[in-house]
C-alpha cells in the first residue's frame, strides 16, 4: 500500500475518533464572542485612524 493511502486512512480515522468537536451552543457562543470582539477592535482602529487623520490635517495646515 502506498504511503499516501496510509496517510489518508490514518487522517480519516483521526478526524473521526480522536478529535473532539464542540457542541453547537458552545460553538455559537464562541462565534458570537469573536464577532463582538472583532467589531470592537474595528471601531477602535477606525477611531484611531480618524483622529490621526484629523491631527495630521490640522498639523499640515498649520505650517
Amino acid at each position: 500500500m502506498s504511503k499516501a493511502k496510509i496517510f489518508i486512512r490514518n487522517l480519516i480515522q483521526e478526524v473521526k475518533y480522536k478529535i473532539t468537536w464542540p457542541p453547537y451552543h458552545k460553538l455559537q457562543s464562541s462565534s458570537l464572542l469573536v464577532l463582538v470582539t472583532s467589531f470592537i477592535f474595528a471601531l477602535l482602529i477606525g477611531l484611531m485612524d480618524w483622529s490621526l487623520k484629523k491631527a495630521f490635517v490640522w498639523f499640515y495646515n498649520a505650517f
